[in-house]
């Protein structure tokens, strides 16, 4: 039994040790999967650097601006010891103004064709009536304006070389992830030709821009640094240093990079035609919130919801206020800023499909783009009904009046006004809280025009009747039309 015990015992231990050592194994092949994926930060930016270094520009732009006479001496109280001094010295000169004095400006940019194009942002270049480029060997050209697009801050140049330029590329900023290493070269504070790197912080980005889709990155980018390369690892422009988040003009480590797949679109076309020409679909929109998802019976807040259809393709394709665009031209439309995005890269007189939710079903409409430049956004009106007494009354907080010539008179609002106006809300209700005022007209509840009080009452009752909780209102208020769900369940 002893020997039994003592074979079983080395057995057991025999066991262990091998059931140990497979788990340690198995720990060490995980712990050599996870950090595989993992990259190391890079040993050093320096063959980067050199790579594209001749290829990044320091721009200096000149500009004439006449100076007045409140700009020619400063401005002192009254009993000031400088005051006579300053009289002195008005006496003995003659006036400043109609003069002409010449201020510069410095900012940054890349060549991107052997032949001498040259991009950087528009701020840098905007009213120059000089600008000098200087290459990283230390050369200096004159540079022309291509084209501007004050919309995304991007400009193009050139610059006549003698020989060909060293340039750079636009990387697939689409593929560019938070956490990414990113290099920024630019010409900060004059300081020219200055390197910084970092991280990307956060990727699609907004600022103010209609167009914006800014790469975030916690790189040194500071003034001067403005229309200078953002590079990823393989010496690729994934973005055009743009602006910076400050509070005292320094860099505290939040910039702002263009994205170069926005870039690269406005810069094909200013090239080509000196200005842009991005696709027109004539549509007013707003993003669909879970409240107007509801009352509209839909699953999801994805799409842009249209509100308003003037005069132009969309309207003559036959897209009508309610629709809500959930795709174009084959891909899907996530939000109101994924469809004007995707709308202004697609080509003028292109023929698109553009699928709407309406009415719970999935239409496709072909719709022929118009040019948003040229576009001009004009609303038919209808003509006025007879004049009539006014009818009021308080539906889901709101005091209403139907529209007659003489309410047109006495309010001041457009004659040929169409729908109900607010004269009233509770300050206490759902409408007050979500931004309704008085002087609004509610031109639809649901996909229905609402010209009576008892159309509007119809639509909320029909609302109750189909078990949802809240009524769509298409809501016009200075101009501007939006979509609004309010409870009915109150």
């Amino acid at each position: 039994m002893q020997a039994f015990a003592t074979t079983k015992t080395k057995t057991m231990m025999n066991y262990r040790t091998w059931l140990w050592s497979g788990l340690m194994v198995g720990t060490i092949i995980v712990a050599q999967s996870i950090a595989s994926v993992a990259k190391a930060a890079p040993e050093s930016f320096a063959d980067l650097v050199e790579e594209v270094s001749p290829a990044v520009v320091n721009i200096t732009t000149m500009t004439l601006t006449e100076v007045g006479e409140v700009d020619a001496l400063p401005v002192l109280p009254d009993g000031s010891p400088f005051e006579d001094f300053f009289r002195d010295f008005e006496d003995r000169n003659p006036s400043n103004e109609g003069r002409s004095r010449r201020s510069t400006a410095l900012g940054s940019g890349f060549v991107i064709s052997e032949d001498g194009f040259v991009v950087t942002n528009n701020h840098v270049i905007e009213d120059a009536d000089e600008i000098m480029i200087e290459f990283f060997s230390g050369e200096e050209l004159p540079a022309t304006i291509i084209g501007r697009d004050p919309k995304t801050d991007i400009a193009v140049l050139k610059v006549d070389a003698e020989d060909p330029l060293f340039f750079v590329e636009f990387g697939d900023s689409d593929v560019a992830r938070v956490g990414d290493w990113v290099m920024a070269m630019g010409n900060p504070l004059g300081q020219g030709f200055s390197v910084s790197a970092g991280i990307i912080s956060a990727r699609n980005r907004s600022l103010s821009g209609t167009y914006d889709d800014f790469i975030q990155t916690d790189a040194a980018i500071n003034r001067g640094n403005s229309g200078g390369p953002l590079f990823n690892m393989d010496g690729e422009v994934i973005g055009v240093n743009t602006a910076i988040l400050s509070p005292n003009g320094g860099s505290i480590g939040i910039g702002f990079s263009m994205a170069s797949n926005v870039v690269s679109g406005v810069v094909d076309q200013l090239e080509e035609f000196g200005e842009t020409r991005r696709g027109w679909l004539g549509v007013r929109i707003q993003d669909v919130s879970s409240d107007m998802a509801d009352a509209l019976g839909l699953d999801a807040t994805n799409g842009a919801m249209v509100t308003d259809v003037p005069e132009g393709p969309a309207a003559d394709a036959g897209i009508a206020s309610g629709d809500i665009i959930v795709g174009f031209d084959g891909s899907t439309v996530e939000d109101v800023r994924d469809l004007v995005n995707q709308v202004a890269a697609a080509d003028v007189g292109a023929v698109v499909d553009v699928d709407v939710i309406r009415d719970g079903e999935l239409v496709t409409i072909d719709v022929t783009l118009g040019r948003r430049e040229l576009a001009e956004n004009t609303v038919e009106t209808e003509e006025p009904e007879a004049d009539k007494e006014p009818q009021s009354a308080e539906i889901l907080g709101i005091i209403l009046f139907e529209i007659t010539d003489a309410l047109i008179e006495e309010t001041g609002i457009p004659a040929g006004t169409r729908g109900l106006f607010v004269a009233d809300v509770d300050e206490t209700s759902e409408a007050f809280e979500k931004g309704l005022r008085a002087g609004a007209i509610i031109e639809k509840a649901g996909r229905l025009s609402v010209n009576t009080l008892a159309e509007l009452q119809k639509q909320v009752d029909a609302t109750i009747e189909a078990g949802r909780t809240s009524v769509l209102l298409l809501v016009r208020s200075g101009g501007n039309p939006r979509f609004l769900a309010l409870s009915v369940d109150e």
